[in-house]
């Protein structure tokens, strides 16, 4: 999708800081992280929010978790992480293209705040 800031981060057209890619997955960096690792996880495909997962694209959603788990590895977060989705404008959702939070190294209490 042309205007889709997501979408121009897997273009390269905007710099990130990688953190994890494949062909299905692009991961960087957080620029305003809420805890010591914070990254975006996201499909290369636009897909606009969790509200649009179907049977043409669930597929690339487990993508995203078999992401998250080679991540959560690749970083050594084995004292635990948090995975987040907000969707829609009532959820928080900022950026019109779906991806997850994976926030980790420190106590991320419940509820969030």
């Amino acid at each position: 999708m042309a205007d889709c800031l997501f979408c121009k981060i897997v273009a390269g057209e905007i710099p990130s800081t990688k953190i994890y890619e494949d062909e299905n997955v692009y991961a960087f960096a957080d620029i305003d992280p809420q805890a010591p690792f914070h990254a975006i996880v996201i499909p290369k495909q636009h897909i606009t929010s969790a509200a649009e997962i179907d049977s043409n694209n669930s597929a690339l959603i487990s993508k995203i978790f078999e992401a998250i788990a080679k991540i959560a590895k690749q970083e050594n977060l084995e004292n635990g992480f948090r995975v987040v989705n907000n969707c829609g404008a009532d959820g928080g959702q900022t950026v019109g293209h779906i991806h997850f939070h994976l926030l980790a190294r420190r106590n991320l209490a419940w509820p969030p705040g």
